[in-house]
């Protein structure tokens, strides 16, 4: 596949770069990567995968549009309040970049679809809000052997991690259970600068890029994590034994996703 003229323009400044130039470019413009919540995250994940060529990307959200997400889901507009999310992301996208193929699923994310969801794609981004969501995807990529960006925001704080098969420990090796119901605050309970959204998932919408390309270091076995008030980043290492995870280690008790939440996560 040939890069038209116009491609050749749209990602001039990728195609400049000795590590992508136009055979990344192309490996972009073929690879698949899935959006689960079309939020905070998501948004400037989104924005940024669909900028940047990558030719499908998937986004699944259940929601419709709030005036409250607009300080931060930078993705919808005023005019979209009440639309669905994941039409109002179809529709930002697309116009941003008609290379990029988007499918959309309108959908709680559950047990009984999250595997057959995350099967088609790459690569596979968490831009949910609660922790029974974080660990549905976590299992569903590690079952479905599929690599993806875990990223969090609360307040003025934000971590990221990549999960990688066979070279590095998920999400469950490091956090195992999710805590118990109302014992963390979620961002609608204790706040979070809107901009955070944008670092973060801006971060995990390069780990997805550096994946495709095969270039840099990922985030597999490290936990990153910023503190916009101090305006510190933490890379902290993580422990590399895996074998007693419940679900990636030598006897996993988990075989499939289980619901935390009778819904699911729609972001």
């Amino acid at each position: 596949m040939a890069l038209t003229d116009e491609q050749m323009e749209r990602y001039s400044r990728h195609i400049i770069l000795k590590e992508i130039g136009a055979k990344g470019q192309k490996k972009l413009l073929n690879a698949k990567v899935l959006i689960i919540g079309a939020g905070g995250l998501g948004s400037p994940a989104a924005m940024y995968l669909a900028a940047a060529g990558v030719g499908t990307i998937g986004i699944a959200d259940a929601d419709e549009v709030d005036l409250s997400n607009l300080q931060r889901q930078i993705i919808h507009t005023t005019g979209d309040v009440g639309k669905a999310k994941v039409i109002s992301a179809k529709e930002t996208m697309e116009k941003m970049n008609p290379d990029v193929v988007v499918k959309t699923y309108h959908t709680f994310v559950n047990a009984s679809n999250i595997r057959q969801l995350v099967r088609e794609y790459d690569f596979i981004i968490d831009g949910t809000d609660n922790f029974p969501a974080k660990f549905l995807i976590n299992d569903a990529c590690v079952l479905e052997k599929k690599p993806f960006s875990h990223a969090g925001i609360i307040r003025f704080q934000g971590q990221l991690m990549t999960y990688v098969p066979g070279e590095g420990p998920c999400y469950r090796c490091i956090f195992r259970d999710p805590p118990p119901k109302d014992a963390v605050p979620t961002c609608s309970q204790a706040g979070v600068i809107g901009a955070m959204g944008g670092v973060i998932g801006s971060l995990q919408a390069m780990e997805a890029v550096k994946y495709i390309i095969g270039k840099g270091e990922l985030l597999t076995g490290y936990l990153l994590t910023y503190d916009a008030l101090t305006m510190e980043f933490r890379k902290i290492k993580l422990p590399r034994d895996t074998h007693k995870c419940e679900v990636c280690g030598d006897h996993p008790t988990i075989t499939e996703p289980v619901d935390y939440e009778p819904d699911g996560c729609g972001g």
